[in-house]
């Protein structure tokens, strides 16, 4: 009778397991929701856009981009921790999100080792100090001076609390010694139009949405954060150029589904995502933008996230950052 049984189990685990490599190889059937935890405008929502046309060229499906900003990008990773996890929502969300947040705020709607299926690292995201250009100052050191004189009274402008903008200004403040309000809003792009508009004079922002503003003139870049020049700015120095000893600062982004998503179907859009990231378009396009190509395996990024969470940590709360409601 055990033996009957035992036999009848593995039968059904069978059928479950053939069932689930089906569905899998029938993916997508349908389009893919592609969440970002940001505004639109911003770029991670370019990235978002620039992927979603890779991955529908790759699987013949429509990859829709849905943003979801809010509460330093933490709304929109609950939203994809508690969907259902069958491959049709996924999120490009950034260090931000899996990382810095969650070392901010006291509660999140989410645990990053245990409520997301990682999928894949494709891109490091430089970013750059920038002023208004009404600001009386063209370098690192005459902000750090100004700012040192007016403790307290002057302001920077961020993505949002837990956001990589917030916590690049954090650094640099405690790096420093220098005082600085922070004002954070629901996402780069409303941000960086307010430095543009001179209501907040001080902002960190992505290379690739921020340097094409500086050349135009709406913002002057200050500065680099991370520790070698970029090839496609050459004109802006690092931190460490400027004197900001032990600066260094990027974010990265990843893609990753609910847990629980099937491994075939975690594999089919690692593979694919690799693909888009190795293409000449993609080289070509994040060399002008000053991005960095990354990729990795699904087990690769879930170790990452786990380091990069204690890295982050320690980070926040050595800036005085910790514990926000």
């Amino acid at each position: 009778m055990m033996s009957m049984l035992r036999i009848a189990l593995a039968g059904a685990v069978l059928v479950l397991g053939m069932a689930g490599v089906a569905r899998s190889q029938d993916y997508p059937n349908q389009p893919v929701k592609l969440v970002v935890p940001f505004p639109a405008g911003g770029g991670t929502d370019a990235l978002a856009r620039w992927f979603a046309k890779g991955l529908e060229a790759k699987f013949g499906q429509p990859f829709v981009v849905e943003n979801r900003a809010g509460s330093g990008t933490t709304l929109g990773a609950g939203f994809v921790a508690r969907a259902a996890p069958d491959g049709y929502t996924i999120m490009l969300g950034t260090s931000s999100t899996y990382a810095i947040a969650p070392n901010v705020y006291k509660k999140v709607p989410f645990d990053t080792a245990k409520d997301f299926a990682p999928i894949a690292l494709v891109a490091e995201v430089p970013f750059v100090l920038v002023v208004n250009p009404a600001l009386p100052v063209k370098s690192v050191a005459e902000l750090v001076a100004l700012v040192r004189s007016k403790p307290g009274a002057m302001s920077y402008a961020s993505a949002g609390i837990g956001t990589q903008h917030h916590v690049n200004a954090e650094l640099l403040k405690t790096l420093t010694g220098i005082a600085m309000t922070h004002v954070p809003y629901r996402g780069g792009g409303p941000a960086l139009q307010d430095v543009i508009a001179g209501h907040v004079p001080i902002y960190f922002g992505d290379v690739s949405t921020v340097m094409p503003i500086a050349r135009s003139g709406k913002v002057r870049a200050l500065a680099l954060t991370i520790q070698q020049r970029l090839d496609a700015f050459p004109e802006v120095p690092t931190m460490h150029e400027a004197g900001i000893e032990n600066y260094n600062a990027s974010a990265w982004q990843a893609f990753v589904a609910p847990a629980g998503t099937p491994a075939a179907i975690i594999t089919r859009l690692n593979q694919a995502l690799l693909e888009v990231v190795k293409s000449p378009e993609t080289q070509s396009r994040f060399q002008e933008l000053g991005l960095r190509p990354l990729t990795s395996t699904p087990d690769e990024l879930g170790a990452f996230m786990k380091s990069e969470l204690v890295r982050w940590g320690k980070v926040v709360e050595a800036a005085g950052a910790k514990g926000i409601e």
